[in-house]
Order: structure tokens, then sequence, then C-alpha cells
């Protein structure tokens, strides 16, 4: 294993990678041009992001100002990223996906003077409310041929090319190194690094501030944790940099480490740069896992005959194995070689789509389904499962390697405390370390609450709000509900989330939805029910599984009515529906439900970046569907 490079601030880190690691020959990034993987060194990114960094000193930057990016993951992310963070200044990044009113929102309460921007259609939508941000001087968009969008408007701000700034700012290299250098020795451990304002799923967005403290103190204990990350590998990144689990997970795991990162080209193009980049590490959300799970059954057993029997008789031996192993047992003879040709005739097959390399897979960002973790388990593929959230910088628990226990998020990382409390009486149950970890500890279930390195400086220009989240004695309340499992954290539901229905039961949809979702059948699901007398639920096809099955045309999708009303359709989806009612209480149970034609999305403002239900959106939007469910009840059970 390499050795662990620490530092105590975020431009820290690539230094020391090229003084004690790789020379600055080494490939950093790859990224795809056309059609060629093309490779950039240490020593030409670092040349790019001191120009940029001259530049910006040049233009009158200075320690604490936010710079704002709204772009894809890439080359020009991390070279504005590292530029700024080296003088002292603050990264304010904006998802892509956000309207213009929240990225109007986020460029005022940040006070943000300047903005990179990645594509003419975000830049579009920059340019539609630059005069009404007062703070914002500059407009940098990173491609050509943007002055057809900007030079007819009368705007507050200046617009100057990505590619300008990079080549004026390597004429005054020399003259601003020592600056540079000045800038980055200058750095507090206290200091913010960034700003990443939270989706949120109720409210508006607040502004999370996170120290390099926070952030290198993660990365540096999360690899306590997982110590099996070399500096020979290749992490393929996908998931958007403006969300705190990709930045720490991915890019600022391999700035410490002197891993290798690829930028995937899109989500759509994933598998295919997964088996020409070969990675040997992944970051990844659950609905990617649950994905893959799908396909993969759906290619194994839809031809039928021998072909779906082999493949299953494979996923049996994949299970037993896995259970032996698990166990701390050694698997026999026989069954050691039925394993073999398992792997040799299906799991082979199916590692061979990732590239063939891939050493382990980090999920976070959402609860993965306990089945889904068992599956690729059976297939030998590790799955290492984090938990934590944009306030706490934000790895809290992450699986060990050796020691993965489905259905959890792993150990409480080095240098925190994590608790469960009481959600009605405040009392601790118990408070856990990484220090203390016992594989038999088994506790109540309450709201999970965090002190320690990880724990945000608070919330942008809201001291009221920071002070409703962090308490006297430094417990962050993550609003989370869960409790400890065979010593590993384990996540129940969003307290936010929990449904009380009218007999007093309590309901955590999360566990809920996630045995519904086992069916291939469905897409989403958002369940109903808080205060009602039973369940009901929303729920949103598999387009794919249902085309298929029906022979329906793109148009069927198209249609202007939003939930499907044809009888055959909505049967095929409570069939499913039937058979796992059996796995829950009978409160729990679907008894009504409507068959939403398109997923919920982003763009109707149903979901956040992070793709977790906006409930008080989608409950004030269907509110007259939803009461139709309660008085026209359809049997699910």
């Amino acid at each position: 294993m390499s050795q662990l490079i620490e530092s105590s601030t975020i431009p820290g880190f690539i230094r020391n990678v090229v003084a004690n690691v790789h020379p600055d020959s080494h490939t950093f990034l790859m990224h795809k041009v056309k059609d060629t993987w093309v490779e950039i060194t240490y020593k030409q990114a670092l040349e790019k992001i001191d120009a940029i960094s001259a530049w910006f000193l040049r233009m009158g930057v200075q320690k604490g100002d936010r710079l704002s990016l709204i772009i894809e993951n890439g080359p020009d992310y991390v070279y504005y990223d590292q530029a700024l963070q080296q003088i002292g200044a603050v990264n304010t990044s904006i998802y892509p996906t956000l309207s213009e009113s929240e990225i109007e929102y986020i460029l005022n309460d940040s006070g943000a003077k300047t903005i990179l921007v990645g594509n003419p259609f975000l830049l579009r939508k920059v340019l539609r409310v630059a005069n009404n941000c007062e703070s914002l001087i500059r407009i940098i968009p990173a491609f050509d041929d943007f002055e057809k969008f900007s030079d007819k408007l009368n705007l507050n701000a200046g617009v100057v090319g990505f590619d300008q700034v990079i080549q004026e700012g390597l004429a005054l290299v020399d003259q601003y190194k020592h600056a540079i250098g000045a800038a980055r020795e200058a750095i507090l451990t206290t200091d913010i690094s960034c700003l990443i304002y939270t989706s949120g799923t109720t409210g508006i967005p607040k502004g999370v501030m996170l120290t390099h403290h926070n952030l290198t103190q993660n990365v540096i204990n999360s690899l306590i944790q997982i110590p099996y990350i070399e500096k020979t590998d290749l992490f393929l990144s996908f998931l958007p940099l403006s969300h705190v689990f990709e930045r720490t997970a991915t890019y600022h795991i391999c700035l410490s480490k002197g891993c290798t990162i690829a930028f995937a080209q899109s989500l759509e193009l994933l598998a295919k740069n997964m088996a020409e980049v070969k990675p040997t590490v992944l970051c990844c959300v659950p609905r990617l896992l649950e994905r893959i799970h799908d396909k993969a059954i759906k290619n194994g057993t839809s031809a039928g005959g021998v072909k779906s029997k082999i493949f299953l008789w494979a996923l049996e031996i994949g299970k037993k194995y896995r259970l032996v192993k698990e166990a701390d047992k050694k698997p026999g003879i026989i069954l050691k070689n039925q394993h073999k040709i398992a792997e040799k005739l299906v799991f082979s097959k199916i590692k061979e789509k990732t590239g063939g390399r891939l050493k382990f897979m980090v999920s976070g960002g959402g609860a993965l389904p306990r089945n889904i973790g068992e599956f690729f388990g059976d297939l030998g593929i590790v799955i290492l499962e984090g938990f934590g959230l944009t306030e706490t910088s934000p790895v809290m628990a992450v699986t060990e390697y050796h020691r993965v226990i489905y259905g959890t998020v792993g150990r409480i990382i080095p240098g925190i405390e994590v608790a469960i409390q009481n959600v009605e009486t405040q009392h601790i149950y118990t408070i856990q370390t990484h220090d203390n970890f016992k594989e038999d500890l088994e506790s109540e279930e309450g709201e999970i609450i965090v002190r320690g390195h990880c724990v945000m400086k608070g919330y942008w220009n809201k001291p009221e709000e920071t002070a409703t989240v962090i308490d006297k004695d430094g417990w962050f309340h993550t609003g989370d509900i869960g409790r400890f499992y065979r010593g590993n954290l384990q996540i129940t539901d969003r307290l936010k989330n929990m449904l009380v229905n009218a007999y007093g039961k309590n309901i955590y949809p999360t566990p809920v939805e996630n045995t519904y979702l086992k069916s291939p059948k469905i897409e989403q699901i958002f369940l109903v029910g808080d205060k009602r007398e039973y369940i009901t639920a929303i729920i949103v096809p598999s387009r794919e599984t249902m085309q298929e099955t029906f022979g329906l045309k793109d148009a069927f999708f198209e249609q202007p009515d939003v939930f499907i009303e044809d009888k055959e359709l909505v049967d095929w989806i409570g069939q499913d529906l039937r058979k796992l009612s059996h796995e829950l209480a009978k409160f729990e149970r679907i008894k009504a439900f409507k068959v939403k034609r398109n997923p919920f999305s982003m763009d109707d403002g149903e979901i956040t970046p992070t793709m977790k239900a906006k409930r008080k959106v989608i409950e004030k939007k269907y509110a007259a569907d939803i009461d139709e469910m309660y008085l026209q009840e359809t049997e699910a059970d």
C-alpha cells in the first residue's frame, strides 16, 4: 500500500503528491476528446492551475472571495478549483441541473464575483439572471464561440473566455509566482474551502461552509478506514463534482493518494467508458447499481432454457460461497469448484462489462437496498457503502472491505463520535467511535447525531439555522433515523420522511419503498399516508420493461395525461405489489396506487439533484390525485 499523504489544506494534496509520490510527468487526469482518451500530466495541470491563480490575483481576487462554477465534470473543473483554492478563495459550485431562479439565489446569497460556465445551455441560463446578481463581475465561458450568446446583451458583468484567462495567466505566472506561494501558505485550516448549497427537500437552499480541516481530515480518516486505495488506482468520475460525495470520495481521495481520474463523457456513455478505461474504483449511487442489477437479471434470464438455468444456478452458487466466506469459514472442495465454473460461465462476463479491473465500488448519496448489495456480493464484486451529509464533509461511516454487513453503512470513521438519540426525550442510547467498535453491538433506534472534525462550520449567513442543527454540546443533528447493528451503522430513514398513520403507527417510507423497488416493473415509488388510514403510492413504471412487455411506442409516454389509466397496465404493476406486500407489516402495505406516466424530475421541481423526493412539493402538486386514492381504493394486497 502506498504512503498516506497528509495535508492540512486542499491545495497541499496535489503539491505533496508531486513532491513525494509521482514525478510531474505522471498522468493525473484523463478525458475523451472526440474519439480519443487524452492524458493530462501533473505538470500540464499545475501550469494551468498556476496561470489561472495568477490571473485571479491580477484581477484583484482576495482570500475569502467566493468564485462560482456551473460546469460538468472535467479537467476545467479541476484547474479552476485548484487555482482558486491555492489563493484562499472559496469554491461555490452550482448544480448544472438547477433552475435559473435557483442559480440567481445562490449567486446572490454567496456574493460570488466570478462564475465559470461549462456549455452554451448553461451560459444562456446564467446570462438571463446575471444582471440580477449585484456581486457578479465576471462570467467565464469554458467553450468556444461564446460571444454569439453574450455580445448583444447589455450585461453588467464582463465576459471572458476560459482559454483567454489561461493564456493571459501563463504570461503572468513568473510575476505572481511568489504571491501564489505566499497565498497558499497563508491558508488556515479553519478557512472555508467551499460553499456547497444543500438541495433540500424543503425550504430554500442553505450554503454549507466546509473548511480545509473538514475536508482534509475527512479524506485522511476515510483512507485509514479503507487502506486499499493505491497510487496506481484509476477512478472513473461521473457523479457531479458539485456534490460533496464525488468531490471527496473521488476527487479529493485521488488528490491525496496520487490516483488517476478519468472523466466519463456522460451517464449514458458510462458503460462504454468503463470498458475503455478499465477503472479500478468507481463511486456511484444506489440507482446505478439497481439498474446494473436489473439489466444483468434480464440478460441472464430472458432467453430462458439452458442459459437461464445456468445463470440462476451460478447466482445460487455465488450466494452459498459468499455466505461461507462471510461466516469466516473455508468453502469445501465441491463448492470451490462449482464457484470456479460459475465465475467462468457467468460472473466474469458481467465483470468484463465494468472493464474487468474493479477492486470495489463505493455507493453513497442514498440507501442501498440490501438485496442489491447481496447480488453484487454473490458475483464477487465488493460494494462499500458510505454514509454522510453535505454538513458532515460528508463521510461519517463506510463499510470495511473485510467486514461487509449488507443493509448497513459500515463502521464509524476515526476521529468522530456518532450517537443514537431518542427523538422525543433526547436521551442518548449509545455513543460510538472507530476505536470502541464491537462486532456484536446492537442499539435502540433513534436520530443519528455526530460531532468531530467532519461537522461543518455552519450555514452561510444563517446563524439561526446553524443553531437549530448544532446543539450546545457540539452535536450535529443529521435528521436521519438509524441504529447500530453488528457494530455497523444502519440507516432507517429521514426523520422528516416519517409517516404517522391515523392509528399512530410510525412508518418509515424508505425501507417500504425499497421492498417494492425489488420489482423490475417499478422505476420510482413515492409513499403517502401521513395521518391517513392506510398507505397509498404514486408509482413510476420502468419504461423499458413496460414497452417490451406491451409493445408500447414512445408516443405513449408523450401523452398529456399524467397518470396511466389503462387497467391492463395498472393490474400488471399490481401483481408485483401483491407479491411483495407479504414482506411487510399490514400497516406498511400499499392499499391503493396511481401509475405516473413519466418519472419525477428535477425540471419539474419534484426531486433534488441527489434524486431525493421533495415530499411537500409532490404532495401539493398531486393533492387531488392523492385524495382520489382515499376515496376510490384499489386493493394491492
